[in-house]
């Protein structure tokens, strides 16, 4: 399956690895070898990692606690301690190095460096009153994310993936409403002239 990063930041991306939380979740790091194709793919972070079971498992559990404890913002209640415990302790170890060049930024470093970058991501998100987070408005989402919108009114995770979705279902419903209505005139509408002489 592809990833997707809409959340807004790379930490809140993580989470989004695991969709429908509400009901059959569906997870997209499955093994090792995905968390090492995910990471590649995240903006920011190093192209290069190998990520063994020990380090897949550590990933995975940052990955629960950083959604518990941005769930628990969207929700507006206290963090979850155990959460904040991970979050923090990962967020101890050192991060990846960037180093400039001709070429633009260049990010290197190992799982461990990556797992601290994305802690730290999570620890400066949830940390800042001012971040405005929520969870996706299609309702076989749980995606949260970062909206920086004007005036906060973004109401889906990604408009191509959820948002067209609703939008479709929506269409299509009005259309299944308008034909099983049949051809009964809606409220407004003049009769023609042949329904006049009748």
């Amino acid at each position: 399956m592809d990833f997707t990063f809409v959340s807004g930041d790379p930490a809140l991306d993580l989470t989004g690895t695991v969709g429908s939380r509400r009901d059959e979740a569906v997870d997209l790091l499955r093994s090792p070898a995905d968390l090492e194709r995910w990471v590649a793919e995240c903006p920011g972070l190093p192209d290069d990692v190998s990520a063994d079971e020990a380090g897949f498992r550590l990933a995975l559990s940052l990955r629960e606690a950083i959604y518990r404890l941005a769930l628990d913002r969207v929700l507006d209640r206290p963090f979850d301690p155990v959460s904040l415990r991970i979050v923090n302790d990962t967020a101890a170890g050192s991060p990846p190095v960037i180093k400039l060049s001709d070429s633009g930024l260049c990010v290197s470093g190992d799982l461990p460096e990556v797992l601290s970058e994305l802690a730290r991501c999570a620890v400066a998100l949830l940390a800042d009153a001012r971040s405005c987070l929520k969870e996706c408005g299609r309702t076989d989402c749980t995606r949260i994310y970062l909206d920086r919108s004007r005036g906060s009114r973004r109401t889906w995770c990604g408009m191509e993936e959820c948002g067209n979705r609703v939008k479709a279902a929506a269409y299509r419903a009005r259309r299944l409403a308008s034909a099983a209505a049949g051809p009964e005139l809606g409220s407004g509408q003049r009769p023609g002239r042949r329904q006049r002489e009748r």
